[in-house]
């Protein structure tokens, strides 16, 4: 079994797996500690702060602000791929939705003067932001999934008489639901991602962007590694959410993986 850890495409059980993961964190830990000068501080003193720092309101108050912001730009942001994406099938939609796409080459930081003459506060010029910045991710993914759909169920709609918007909704609204889901939780992290570097735009309505940008601004870096593993917590907590909802949801798809 020790074997199959260094063989390419070696299988191995859960528990190794697990201990292998906790063996390689304790050795990160390690290398951390003693590698550590006198301007990065030590694991321990990073886990004292991070203790310190959840367990006050302060930052439950923050990290309520940057996930209200993120739901809201997650759900616009789904409706427009789902819309898109949906009607990408259709020969005069594919071109914006292939713009869309293209999109994800430009950067925000050219555009924040724009989206600033655009928007009336600075709520709306993060929520834009976060929209124009995660939509041409989240169309690539889903394109991709229509794209590589096999033909033969295209085939057994036509078998079964169905027209083009039936099969429409059968392949790949029903079809690829599953699917759709599990693309919402793999760019809920750039979602995520995204999330400080525009409340750093609009500092007044707080946000843990405005905290590490605080935290940054005094060279605190304690606090700033600290608050970094808050973030990492949470998005990994998220991402498990959406996992086990993808699965009690959609059951099948267990099925797909254990393949």
């Amino acid at each position: 079994m020790l074997k199959q850890i260094f063989l390419p495409f070696g299988k191995i059980n859960r528990q190794l797996f697990i201990a292998l993961a906790i063996i390689q964190s304790i050795l990160a830990l390690v290398f951390w500690h003693f590698a550590s000068n006198g301007l990065v501080p030590k694991p321990l003193k990073v886990a004292e702060a991070f203790f310190t720092l959840i367990t006050s309101k302060s930052l439950l108050d923050n990290v309520i602000i940057s996930f209200i912001l993120t739901i809201k730009a997650m759900a616009i942001s789904i409706l427009i791929t789902l819309f898109f994406s949906y009607l990408s099938v259709i020969p005069f939609f594919k071109t914006i939705a292939q713009f869309i796409v293209k999109c994800r080459y430009l950067t925000l930081t050219g555009l924040i003067f724009i989206f600033t003459l655009l928007t009336h506060d600075g709520s709306q010029l993060k929520l834009s932001l976060l929209i124009f910045g995660i939509v041409p991710f989240f169309v690539t993914s889903f394109l991709a999934v229509i794209i590589t759909t096999d033909n033969q169920q295209f085939e057994i709609c036509k078998t079964l008489g169905y027209n083009n918007w039936e099969t429409l909704y059968e392949v790949i609204v029903v079809g690829k639901a599953d699917q759709v889901l599990e693309i919402i939780r793999q760019n809920f992290a750039i979602t995520w991602l995204m999330i400080t570097l525009v409340e750093g735009l609009s500092m007044s309505e707080g946000g843990v962007g405005t905290m590490l940008i605080k935290y940054n601004k005094y060279n605190d870096i304690t606090n700033v590694l600290a608050l970094q593993l808050v973030i990492f917590v949470i998005g990994l907590v998220f991402d498990l959410i959406l996992g086990n909802l993808k699965f009690w949801l959609f059951p099948h798809s267990k099925l797909q993986i254990h393949k």
